[in-house]
């Protein structure tokens, strides 16, 4: 089996899983789990299968990792952290496909420090999912009150998906429920978003630019034609009387 086939196969045991908890409402939150992960092995997928993969890979690891140092440092301001941003310019620059990498891997390395658990693979979701709008969606964000207001709205996105996540895997299916829980991230929301038009006004396009270079210079290959061989005759001048 090649390995696409492999993840394909693993993709789809996993929303098997999904189905099967879903039957029960009391296995709500495996089932959310199980549908996350299928959706992100879909994703490794949709990413393995483009063309350069390794580079692909390499580049997505780096920006990855710049994504979870911003996180750490910024860690004691809470719900601020860069790494929304960087998804955002990495999809604006890199398209769809490297967006969501980008997200995806960050929200994982970066919970080595902070602790892995049942969100991580919604944060995976949720911070690749920004990635993959904001390549999407490139060419209108070209500009930076436009890219600053996008990160803006996706810090409200990023935080309703995971408080939405949280009421339905551990609170009670009621609609007070989620009322409670959205109010309760609220503050952090806002935090989020704030936090991340303060980036994007200052680092933004000036990222996405570095990023267009870095791409461009990655994709130059230099090839190199061996030399070219007269043939006899070729190139000496002809006699004066011919």
């Amino acid at each position: 089996m090649t390995p696409r086939g492999a993840i394909a196969g693993a993709s789809a045991v996993a929303l098997a899983g999904a189905a099967w908890a879903a039957l029960d409402p009391d296995r709500g939150a495996l089932a959310l789990l199980l549908a996350a992960i299928a959706v992100l092995v879909a994703a490794a997928a949709w990413l393995e299968s483009g063309p350069g993969s390794v580079r692909d890979l390499t580049l997505v690891a780096t920006l990855a990792g710049l994504a979870t140092a911003g996180r750490v440092l910024l860690h004691p301001l809470p719900s601020v952290q860069p790494v929304t941003v960087i998804v955002a310019a990495s999809g604006v620059a890199l398209g769809p496909r490297r967006g969501f990498a980008v997200g995806a891997l960050a929200a994982l390395t970066s919970n080595f420090f902070f602790g892995q658990g049942p969100h991580t693979p919604w944060q995976m979701l949720a911070w690749g999912g920004c990635g993959l709008v904001a390549g999407v969606a490139r060419r209108l964000l070209l500009r930076r009150l436009a890219f600053a207001a996008f990160c803006f709205a996706l810090g409200f996105a990023f935080g309703a998906l995971m408080d939405t996540w949280l009421w339905y895997g551990f609170y009670p299916h009621t609609e007070a429920a989620l009322a409670a829980r959205l109010a309760a991230g609220l503050p952090f929301n806002i935090a989020h978003a704030v936090g991340n038009v303060a980036l994007a006004l200052a680092v933004g396009p000036e990222l996405r630019r570095v990023l267009d270079r870095y791409e461009r210079r990655l994709r130059t290959e230099v090839v190199w034609a061996p030399p070219r061989l007269a043939h006899p005759g070729e190139g000496v001048p002809a006699r004066p009387d011919a």
